[in-house]
């Protein structure tokens, strides 16, 4: 089969022609050709294997391409790679591997195609179109790669058993393609992911997090965490989702499994925004019902203070997976915090001096808040659905209305504590923060405007109270 129509952007005939100059044979494999077969849109990324040397190969394209890109080497993995337009080329040479027990780092030697497409994760990644003069577009599958990709199935060149054991980054791999692609893992090797799952532990947590980033942010991202928890791989990974699943009852009531309506809620979320740490937030949002869970004869079933607990597991969770400790950590710490809120206001009548509170507390992040809180509307009644739905939509509308009288948002007092300092002839003390606390408290209750006359009125008063004389 020719697949010459895949190979039409000049860059290939360009590495054609290299790979000719240098007596190589040279191929285009992986997630290109899979991509193109399965109409996945234009790759911004190619990878091409040389019998040879592919750092070789990677010099001489650049030397052929008009604007003479420089090239990257990585002589330790013995890859080089260039950027061509908005195109990114990776060259390696054809290598066999084998493995330690305690690395995921292989000992490579040269090898044959064959060889190459031996250590491929999948059948799907090891297709490979031919890229020398006389078989141009020719397609190498040795595998039924092309029928896997026809059934939808994620299923290793190799056995499963050794393919995960050798490099077990690969059942990380193998969930976020099932999820990205929508597929299913062949039955054999979803065994042997399960029977694998300690060996995760090898594997840095900086890789397992991008595939955990990959994973939500795919179309259904609960598809790859159903995997993750059927395999026994969350344990490892995120014991603080898996420590949320099952139902407890006690004298007849129950409460919902907190598990499945974390992923639920994930995946309202991905329909209405892209943005990754959202969708963290949403994952996580829940983590502090485990360990605050309590039963009570009257209450029944009661996770008092989760958000504040989630919001503190929040920094114990990045640290851990050695994620950013930065303003990413600290907007899902703050929307955990937060992401009852909403639901509180949407559930009772919604006071002006209420929503002021809101959008003080979430400043810029308060449609972030509002986009949690609706995808956390998982009730199966159609009557509670549309009526929380509809409450959300009365608070948004009052968000909207209060911000543009209020002002609120990222408040600033309109008095400083220059000018508290300046009237009562005051050095740094505790009673500018009481005035100025005062003040702020006045604006969010709404018993002042947010204006600079009325403020400085209520400094005055409250700098009578404290014992302090105008100058």
């Amino acid at each position: 089969m020719n697949y010459k129509q895949a190979l039409t952007h000049p860059i290939f005939k360009i590495i054609s022609q290299s790979a000719k100059e240098l007596h190589l044979d040279a191929y285009v494999i992986g997630g290109f050709v899979r991509d193109y077969i399965l109409q996945r849109g234009s790759a911004k990324d190619i990878d091409i294997v040389a019998i040879g040397s592919g750092i070789e190969l990677a010099q001489q394209v650049a030397k052929n391409l008009p604007n003479k890109p420089k090239v990257q080497v990585f002589k330790t993995y013995g890859t080089a790679m260039l950027r061509f337009e908005d195109i990114e080329i990776e060259f390696v040479g054809a290598r066999k591997e084998s493995y330690n027990e305690d690395s995921r780092n292989p000992i490579v030697e040269n090898g044959s195609l064959e060889d190459d497409q031996n250590r491929r994760d999948f059948t799907i990644n090891a297709l490979a179109l031919d890229l020398s003069e006389e078989n141009f577009g020719e397609i190498l599958d040795p595998f039924n790669g092309i029928q896997d990709l026809k059934d939808a199935i994620i299923r290793t060149p190799l056995n499963p058993d050794i393919t995960y054991s050798d490099d077990p980054l690969r059942m990380m791999r193998a969930i976020r393609f099932a999820t990205q692609l929508d597929f299913k893992i062949e039955e054999e090797s979803l065994q042997a992911i399960s029977k694998n799952k300690a060996r995760i532990e090898i594997i840095t947590n900086e890789r397992i997090v991008v595939e955990l980033n990959k994973i939500l942010e795919s179309n259904t991202p609960s598809i790859g965490f159903l995997l993750l928890e059927k395999t026994g791989l969350l344990d490892y990974i995120l014991p603080e989702l898996t420590a949320l699943k099952g139902i407890d009852e006690i004298e007849g009531q129950r409460h919902k499994d907190n598990f499945y309506h974390t992923l639920e809620v994930v995946d309202n979320i991905s329909k209405n925004t892209e943005n990754l740490w959202l969708r963290w937030a949403a994952l996580l949002h829940d983590i502090g019902k485990a360990p605050t869970k309590k039963f009570h004869k009257k209450l029944g079933w009661t996770f008092h203070g989760h958000e504040f607990k989630g919001s503190k597991m929040v920094y114990h969770l990045f640290k851990r997976l050695k994620m950013p400790l930065n303003d990413k950590m600290k907007f899902v710490q703050k929307m955990v915090m937060m992401s009852s809120r909403p639901i509180v206001l949407a559930e009772d009548m919604a006071t002006d001096s209420a929503v002021r509170r809101l959008v003080f507390d979430a400043g810029d992040f308060v449609e972030d808040l509002m986009t949690l809180c609706e995808a956390d509307i998982t009730t199966k009644n159609p009557n509670k659905f549309k009526k929380y739905h509809n409450n959300f939509k009365i608070v948004r509308e009052k968000i909207v209305e209060v911000e543009e009288r209020d002002h609120v948002r990222n408040f600033q007092p309109p008095v400083s504590g220059e000018i508290i300092m300046e009237t009562f002839n005051l050095k740094p003390c505790r009673e500018i923060g009481i005035i100025k606390e005062t003040i702020k408290e006045a604006i969010l209750e709404g018993d002042i405007p947010n204006e600079y006359e009325a403020a400085f009125q209520l400094m005055l008063k409250e700098g009578e109270k404290l014992g302090l004389k105008k100058q």
